[in-house]
């Protein structure tokens, strides 16, 4: 699955199954804000969130900003994956 930057929408996109995945954020000055991640319901439990997520965070370390885990399901994510930790 390929993972998009939407910067006009603040938020990333994998296209799935049944429909489309976000992981959305709001960009505040070096840091981006992780509010809110969505997979439909009918992909829910195929590993599309965590993997959205990954390349989400991936993307902003290598654009220099700082991750700040907003929603339940990126926190969960750092807290399993250190690294992330800011």
């Amino acid at each position: 699955m390929t993972v998009t930057h939407n910067e006009a929408l603040s938020r990333y996109e994998m296209k799935t199954e049944s429909g489309l995945a976000l992981a959305v954020y709001r960009q505040q000055g070096d840091s981006r804000v992780f509010s809110h991640t969505e997979v439909p319901p009918a992909d829910e439990g195929k590993g599309y969130a965590s993997s959205l997520v990954k390349a989400a965070l991936d993307d902003t370390r290598r654009h220099g900003f700082r991750i700040v885990p907003a929603c339940s399901f990126v926190v969960a994510y750092v807290r399993r994956h250190p690294e992330y930790r800011d």
